[in-house]
This record gives C-alpha cells, sequence and structure tokens, in this order.
C-alpha cells in the first residue's frame, strides 16, 4: 500500500502546477499542502486507481489536497462508517475538502447520523459540513422523503446568523438545494427565505435575499415541476405561481 501511495503522490506531483496553486488560492481554497492538480486531473486518476477502502484511508493520511481528494474518489461508499467520517471531519481545512467528503458520506448513507454531529460543531468547516450534506442530499437521495428535508429548515434558520465565510455560503446552499428539489419544499424554502431576507442580522438578509432571488424565478418553479408526477403536477404549479404573485 505504501508503494502505491507513493507512486500516486509521484503522479501527482509531476502535474504539479504554481499556477493552478494561485487560482485555487483566489477561490479560498487551501493550498498549504497542495500540488496545484485540477479535478479533471484527478478524476481519470482517480478512474486508473479504482475502488479501494484501504487505499482511500491512506491517501487520507498522507494530508495531500490531491491525494484526499482521491480518496473520496476512490473510496468503497459501502465500507465508509460514521467513525470514519468523523475522523476524516477532523482534518476538515478547507470548503474543498468538506464538499467532496460529504458527498461521499452522503452516498454511504450516513446522512442522518451525520448531520447531527456537525450541526452542533463549533468548528467552521464542521458546521460547513452539516449544511453541504444537506445541499448534496438534497440532489443526491432521490428516494428520501421530503419531510426529511423540511426538518432540516429548522437548522438552517438557527445558522442563518453564523457570519463566517464558509457556513454562511454553505447555509444559503441548502436552503436553495432543497427549494429547488421538489414543488412541496419550494414553498417552505421561498418562505423561510423571505423571512431571512427581512431579518435585522446581515448575514440572514444576505442568505435570505439570495436564496430568494433564485426560488423566485418563474423558470426555476417550471424546472422544479418537471421532477414532479404528472398527477400532481398542475396542482401543485398553479400553487407554487400562485405564491409568486403573491410576492410581487
Amino acid at each position: 500500500m505504501e508503494q502505491k501511495v507513493a507512486g500516486i503522490l509521484s503522479q501527482l506531483a509531476a502535474h504539479a502546477s504554481e499556477t493552478n496553486r494561485g487560482g485555487m488560492n483566489r477561490y479560498g481554497i487551501n493550498t498549504a499542502k497542495a500540488f496545484g492538480v485540477s479535478n479533471a486531473v484527478l478524476h481519470p486518476m482517480a478512474q486508473k486507481i479504482g475502488k479501494d477502502h484501504a487505499g482511500a484511508a491512506a491517501l487520507w493520511q498522507t494530508g495531500w489536497r490531491e491525494a484526499r481528494i482521491l480518496a473520496c474518489y476512490v473510496d468503497e461508499k459501502k465500507q465508509v462508517t460514521k467513525a470514519q467520517a468523523l475522523d476524516w471531519a477532523r482534518d476538515f481545512d478547507s470548503w474543498e475538502i468538506v464538499d467532496h467528503a460529504v458527498k461521499l458520506f452522503v452516498e454511504a448513507g450516513l446522512f442522518h447520523e451525520l448531520v447531527p454531529a456537525f450541526v452542533t460543531s463549533n468548528g467552521e468547516f464542521k458546521k460547513r459540513a452539516a449544511f453541504s450534506m444537506m445541499a448534496s442530499a438534497a440532489v443526491h437521495l432521490k428516494n428520501e422523503p421530503d419531510q426529511t428535508f423540511l426538518d432540516c429548515l429548522a437548522m438552517i434558520r438557527a445558522a442563518s446568523g453564523d457570519d463566517r465565510n464558509f457556513v454562511k455560503k454553505a447555509v444559503n446552499w441548502a436552503l436553495r438545494q432543497i427549494g429547488k428539489r421538489s414543488l412541496n419544499l419550494h414553498g417552505p424554502c421561498l418562505s423561510l427565505a423571505r423571512e431571512l431576507a427581512a431579518s435585522d442580522n446581515k448575514t440572514a438578509r444576505w442568505i435570505g435575499k439570495d436564496a430568494a432571488n433564485e426560488l423566485a424565478d418563474e423558470k426555476i418553479v417550471v424546472m422544479i415541476g418537471q421532477k414532479t408526477t404528472p398527477q400532481n403536477k398542475r396542482k401543485l404549479l398553479a400553487q407554487a405561481m400562485g405564491s409568486l404573485s403573491t410576492i410581487r
């Protein structure tokens, strides 16, 4: 395993780019231990490596940005445990790594176990992980009931005043993605967005206004309607459009 990881690190070093590192820095990505290899290069590398749970653990332990992204790509989701997720979360030091890792955690079926653990954290990146998981789950957990995401709205409201950059952006992201998941969720999310937009808190206002601008777009509502069964589509679209008309 050590030889395999050493070989992967050598490949990454061969693709190192200071120009890419500079670009990543401008996007707020932590490059303290990064080669500057783009995700366009990492995806085919992961395909060549193949699924490897032990290899993913070894890659993560190197601490290199690119190795940790590869770890998220190649890990066997059926073998990922809550204990592993919490262990990896102790190393979170960049929004990018958080968002790659939580996608794996969502696919591993750990949403219900990890969100309560992350949402109560004081750490900026662990707190981000809770809301990044909500956003990811809203997209990828096709069979999850809407009630799961309605239950998330109270957590979004509670965190809406957290002005830390990578938390507030994830809170906003979660609200928008949940609101776009279905017409049943659109109304409650738009209502919460409008509530936050009227808040005295600067961060909550930004989260709410940005989310409301997207969710109140008629094109977005029609797009959401395409996900709805024909039996419910006409009724729910009419309700959603009626809700929009009361905003203007």
